[in-house]
């Protein structure tokens, strides 16, 4: 094929296949040569992007693909809610698909997994705690966010944010500790439950009972935590199997509860909190790799990423479906990971290739977030995550690349898109906050420069937002040339990327520069 392609260019370089040879014989200016000769590399460079195009076409199996998709999100599968049993059949058949193709299996992994201890927690039968004449319940004022079941009238003390200072000169021994949620300067949503953790953590090692934290955040209104709150939770489990204490938030938006026990007007509470569920489960990222064939760039990695999981089994709709099947929000995204396995097993790039199908990422990220804390290869040799997460689309003209002008590898993706009809657009609806919702910001936050590769949408609109967590997110009404145009782009972006002679770089002032420079020491 290359053979051919520099015929090619030879053939289409006139100037070169008409003078070249009298260059040489009459030693004419080097000018003219040099001249010559940068115009067979443009248009050697031209015919050899073609031939990579060409290559994936040919190499491409649209049916089998198709095969895929109608798998990963058909009815069986129960929409693969991570809590479900069928979430392990769904992570089987990728694994599957990496051992077929060839990829390989990472050192330290459990086979093609990085097994995830998850803690699954469900809100108690009954949850009231009794502070005087005031009675707070479950889901109305009150959230039991962990612990076991807790009956009976226990002590209370005030430890302003829960942090290792507030502790000085205070006796919690077998109290109930009392504290403001999340801490100063971290009240974000993403902040409090972090923070909660370790003070849950703290709390339990300082011989407290219990912990409640007072909600007093007006940024976040409570309604919206509360319905988010009340019900089925999965965290990663750092417990190492050791029971948690009783962890409550209550609301108390005007301090008033927290400042009257801090008074002494209530020294205890009677706390009714039964049939609480704690169960630890197993989860699974699906990993391998493809090592690259350049020696001295075989040791950097692109990582091309994409959560398998969605939310299950819900409401049924008016056509009384309730298989969450999750066709567009991520098998299809599942699917062009595992293309990319194919292709890429037999055509290996320069760089070496991370494939990484993420569990969890509807419970919070959780199986990307894992695995940055918990890398299966050396973070600083990852160069760039291409990762893929979705929602819908309502343009087939495009991919909407959230981060798209932010990495210095952007026209390698605009390259490539283009090469097949399409073209390349940024986040066109910055007010969802999308860079911050999917896999790719927990590498964005190590350094590892990481956009998402997403299907065509030029607004969250009714066209998103119809099939966005629905029953109605089905193969059946996708469009599937659209969908093998989005696999074929997808493989030629992170072909240009694996084989680009330039390591991908933040843009300068982006917020993610710094740490950037950090992880791959370019202070």
């Amino acid at each position: 094929m290359i053979l051919g392609c520099f015929e090619k260019a030879l053939r289409r370089t006139a100037f070169f296949s008409i003078l070249g040879v009298e260059l040489f014989k009459r030693n004419m200016n080097k000018k003219y040569f040099s001249i010559a000769l940068l115009m067979l590399g443009f248009s050697f460079s031209e015919c050899i992007a073609q031939s990579k195009k060409t290559e994936i076409e040919s190499n491409f199996k649209e049916r089998e693909s198709i095969s895929h998709f109608r798998y990963l999100a058909s009815d069986e599968l129960m929409g693969r809610d991570p809590i479900r049993p069928e979430i392990d059949a769904a992570a089987r058949y990728i694994a599957e698909q990496f051992w077929k193709y060839g990829a390989k299996e990472i050192t330290g992994a459990d086979g093609y997994y990085q097994n995830i201890p998850f803690r699954l927690s469900a809100p108690p039968s009954k949850g009231e705690v009794h502070l005087g004449d005031s009675i707070y319940r479950q889901g109305d004022n009150l959230l039991v966010l962990d612990g076991p079941s807790f009956e009976g009238k226990h002590a209370l003390i005030v430890v302003g944010y829960g942090l290792e200072s507030d502790y000085e000169n205070k006796d919690v021994m077998g109290k109930v500790v009392v504290t403001n949620v999340g801490a100063p300067n971290r009240l974000s949503p993403a902040d409090l439950f972090a923070a909660g953790r370790e003070k849950l953590s703290l709390a339990k090692s300082k011989g407290a009972i219990g912990i409640i934290e007072i909600y007093n955040v007006p940024t976040v209104p409570w309604n919206l935590v509360s319905n988010f709150l009340n019900r089925t939770q999965l965290t990663v489990d750092n417990t190492a199997g050791e029971q948690s204490i009783p962890y409550i938030w209550l609301k108390d938006l005007n301090n008033q509860m927290i400042n009257a026990i801090g008074k002494g007007t209530y020294s205890s509470a009677d706390f009714q909190i039964m049939g609480k569920v704690n169960k630890s489960i197993i989860g699974k990222n699906v990993v391998a790799i493809i090592e690259g064939t350049d020696p001295a760039l075989k040791d950097e990695y692109v990582m091309l990423s994409a959560h398998y999981d969605h939310v299950g089994v819900g409401k049924p709709n008016a056509e009384g479906d309730s298989i969450y099947n999750g066709a567009r929000d991520n098998a299809v995204g599942t699917v062009a990971i595992i293309n990319a396995a194919r292709y890429f097993a037999e055509h290996p790039p320069k760089r070496s290739i991370l494939l990484c199908a993420w569990t969890a990422e509807e419970k919070g990220l959780l199986g990307s977030g894992f695995f940055a804390d918990n890398p299966l290869i050396p973070l600083e040799k990852v160069v760039y995550n291409l990762n893929i997460d979705n929602a819908g689309y309502n343009d087939t003209s495009i991919i909407s690349v959230i981060g798209l002008g932010r990495t210095s590898a952007d026209p390698m993706i605009e390259k490539a898109v283009a090469e097949f009809g399409l073209n390349a657009i940024s986040d066109p609806a910055p007010e969802q906050g999308l860079y911050d919702r999917s896999d790719n910001v927990n590498f964005a936050r190590k350094g590892i420069p990481s956009p998402t590769f997403s299907l065509g949408f030029t607004a969250f609109d009714e066209e998103v937002s119809k099939h966005y967590h629905q029953a109605s997110d089905q193969v059946d009404n996708f469009d599937l040339e659209y969908a093998v145009l989005y696999w074929k782009s997808y493989i030629l972006s992170a072909l240009y990327i694996a084989n680009w002679d330039q390591k991908p770089v933040w843009k300068a002032g982006d917020k993610y520069e710094e740490v950037g420079k950090k992880l791959y020491g370019l202070d």
